[in-house]
């Protein structure tokens, strides 16, 4: 079941491009430490940047590596102008929400967020990723969901993955209240 807000966002993405999901890289790691690295030199060594999604689980994904700058609404705009500085223009900019930046690495994209660390999107990002890492058989069955995605349009691969979330959000939850 998607939301309302989740329908509009899957309404906009195209068909015709289609998902190329591949097997972990062992050296995502790697990678994200030098754009660690990167972002410290501008941001400062005060914040705290996560590898995220399927390589910072270590599981089948788009070839990407998920970079997180948690950062609160106050200084949103101090922060998305020093990454701006390094990375450019950010690909995608909702204000006070989240900015997502685009870098590639020795043939790796690398995606950067900068989120609102009291959002919603953010919060929710905590809460799966924790569930699925603490129940072995959920990463497992979002792995072989990613794989299975493999070739399917873009708009298909997100209603599936996110419906798969909201899933194992509720099941959080539910966990939470017991």
């Amino acid at each position: 079941m998607l939301t309302p807000e989740q329908q509009k966002w899957i309404d906009h993405l195209g068909d015709e491009n289609k998902v190329n999901i591949v097997p972990f890289d062992p050296t995502s790691e790697e990678k994200f430490q030098k754009i660690k690295k990167k972002i410290h030199q501008e941001l400062g060594s005060q914040f705290d940047i996560q590898h995220r999604g399927a390589s910072g689980m270590g599981i089948s994904g788009q070839d990407e590596i998920d970079v997180y700058v948690p950062v609160s609404k106050d200084i949103f705009d101090t922060a998305l102008a020093k990454l701006k500085i390094i990375f450019g223009k950010p690909a995608s900019h909702y204000e006070l929400e989240r900015a997502r930046f685009r870098a590639d690495m020795k043939n790796k994209r690398i995606d950067v967020f900068l989120i609102n660390e009291d959002s919603s999107a953010w919060i929710n990002c905590i809460k799966f990723e924790g569930y699925i890492r603490a129940h072995a058989e959920c990463l497992e069955e979002y792995k072989k969901l990613k794989e299975k995605m493999s070739g399917f349009s873009v708009r298909d691969y997100y209603r599936n993955k996110i419906e798969f979330i909201n899933e194992i959000l509720e099941k959080a939850e539910e966990e939470e209240t017991h």
